[in-house]
């Protein structure tokens, strides 16, 4: 850890923000391509505890936590991801058709605050290109796919509510066998037109429906937006009773920023994006405890993410009701060791409180009504 910050961390921040990314993305693909050097990481990352192995959702996961979308966006890395400890990987968001995102610079540091402001836009290479990537993957780790409208750009003529239901089947249909489970984002607070369709409830449910006129083949999550009350929770329930393919949520960020930083409001004030990282934490959190308090929780599973950095913060959200973790922005900041360093913190908290597996802990700390 003293290694990343003091010495790779300062030279990457030195780099403007996304080709710093880029970087990353490029020495992971190229770590996974040598199959030598993965075993060598692997062998030292990864964490072996019976306490953190679980099945959800059909499939088993060696540990919770996981990769959340928007790192590797077109499936450039999953195995060189993978060998950092993973129990998971979310590639994505992925769009039927390639999109450019939008224009740069697009993502933007806030050191003080542990945070970034994220405005890629859905950059992506497009499903038809990540699923032939997938297919020659060698990791055993669960990959899931996040699945997005496709982003054409502010000035792209307005598209129909059957257009874009269908964009989203066809999107499933070409990419669903070549991962582990979808998850179909109905929320992307980085583009016009991706925030507020499936605000609707009606949308969502109509969405449904069209899923269910082909086979789905693996568990689905949808990632939904923070924002509203609980009305909002009470109506996602609702448009989703219906249908046993969904497996359950995961929230998404929210646009603009909604948290008291410590960086100068004259630094971000103004900038486009999403804020992720620590700022986000308590607002996740408490949709996930809202969430969990109302969903049939023998039925649905949550995939928590925002502000996971340490072993409290991951199991702070389990107990709220997450079955799984993910992060993102805890790599930027503290480095690859980090996941092992959450996998090893959990172990020594569950035998604190005397666990025998994760699962026992999943939503602990919520009075279910």
């Amino acid at each position: 850890m003293n290694a990343y910050k003091n010495l790779i961390r300062p030279v990457l921040f030195k780099l403007e923000a996304e080709r710093a990314h880029d970087l990353a993305i490029q020495i992971a693909s190229r770590s996974g391509e040598l199959s030598f050097l993965g075993s060598a990481l692997s062998a030292y990352t990864a964490v072996r505890d019976n306490r953190l192995v679980q099945e959800v959702v059909g499939i088993r996961f060696e540990n919770p936590i996981g990769l959340a979308a928007g790192y590797d966006k077109s499936g450039r890395a999953v195995d060189g991801l993978t060998t950092l400890g993973f129990g998971h990987i979310e590639v994505g968001s992925v769009s039927l058709n390639p999109s450019a995102g939008n224009p740069k610079p697009r993502l933007f540091r806030l050191p003080e605050d542990k945070a970034v402001i994220v405005h890629y836009g859905l950059q992506n290479e497009g499903s038809r290109v990540v699923t032939e990537r997938l297919s020659r993957r060698n990791t055993l780790v669960p990959v899931g796919i996040n699945i997005v409208k496709t982003n054409r750009g502010i000035d792209a003529p307005a598209e129909s509510a059957e257009d874009i239901i269908d964009e989203y089947v066809s999107a499933v249909k070409i990419v669903q066998d070549s991962c582990d489970y979808l998850t179909i984002n109905l929320s992307c607070p980085n583009t016009e037109d991706g925030r507020d369709f499936f605000a609707d409830a009606h949308h969502t449910s109509n969405l449904m429906s069209a899923f269910s006129d082909i086979r789905i083949h693996c568990p689905m999550f949808l990632k939904v937006s923070p924002m509203g009350g609980d009305a909002a929770i009470e109506g996602l329930l609702e448009a989703v009773d219906g249908f046993g393919f969904v497996s359950g949520f995961v929230f998404n960020l929210a646009p603009g920023v909604h948290a008291d930083l410590k960086t100068p409001r004259d630094q971000w004030d103004g900038l486009p994006g999403a804020l992720a990282g620590k700022p986000v934490k308590a607002q996740m959190n408490q949709k996930i405890r809202g969430l969990y308090s109302r969903m049939d929780s023998e039925r649905y599973r949550i995939i928590g993410a925002g502000g996971v950095a340490t072993a409290e913060e991951a199991y702070e959200k389990i107990k709220l009701g997450a079955s799984l973790v993910q992060l993102l922005t805890a790599l930027v900041y503290e480095g690859p060791g980090v996941v092992k360093r959450i996998n090893q913190g959990l172990c020594e908290l569950m035998e604190q409180d005397g666990v025998k597996t994760v699962a026992e802990v999943v939503g602990v700390d919520v009075k279910k009504r």
